[in-house]
């Protein structure tokens, strides 16, 4: 029998994870002169899905502490077997997600979350990109937020692949896209696709 994936990974926010998202925010503010851009289209309440482009290794924790709203994030599964880094990235609001697969099981736990009234950060593209150009969307955004019904804000983060170099990092806010009352399966794909265009305006 499959063991329980979720057992005990934070659904809401602990103390040390506001602790580790000031120092974060502090140091990415001080030393890359992080600034961000329309911070105040980020959704004061409820359920919403943080959706980014990927430059970077660094782009989860830079973006995640670019809003003061906590959020979760998948994370690869065998992170979270790994001594120290494991119980660490829990607490820091990630849950594990099977990479290569269709994972029904961790889909259905960030829709709890965000029907719970929770931020969730996902990119569009599911994948990093080597060179920063922008990949094809695959459908897990437009599906969570067809299924939840909570808005999709886009987010653009630029210079994150420099980040050894000091280049300042810039993260563009966009304002929120709800997804449609009526929706089939076709739509998923469709709202993942618009969800990628308005982050490229960006």
């Amino acid at each position: 029998m499959e063991k329980n994936r979720f057992e005990n990974v934070r659904t809401e926010s602990s103390w040390f994870f506001y602790l580790v998202h000031f120092v974060w925010r502090t140091l990415f503010k001080t030393v890359w002169r992080m600034k961000v851009i329309g911070e105040n289209n980020v959704p004061k309440k409820g359920g919403f899905i943080f959706a980014s482009n990927h430059i970077s290794w660094y782009d989860p924790p830079v973006v995640g502490v670019s809003i003061k709203r906590p959020m979760h994030i998948m994370a690869k599964e065998e992170l979270f077997d790994m001594p120290v880094i494991g119980p660490f990235i829990k607490v820091i609001n990630a849950f594990p997600v099977k990479r290569g697969q269709f994972d029904r099981k961790a889909l259905e736990f960030a829709r709890m979350i965000i029907e719970k009234g929770e931020g969730l950060f996902m990119f569009p593209e599911g994948t990093r990109s080597k060179d920063g150009s922008f990949g094809k969307a695959r459908p897990g955004v437009g599906m969570l937020s067809c299924l939840a019904q909570v808005p999709v804000v886009p987010v653009r983060v630029r210079n994150t692949d420099k980040m050894g170099q000091l280049k300042r990092i810039e993260i563009n806010i966009g304002k929120p896209l709800y997804p449609l009352k009526v929706y089939t399966s076709d739509d998923y794909q469709k709202f993942s696709e618009m969800v990628l265009e308005e982050i490229k305006k960006l």
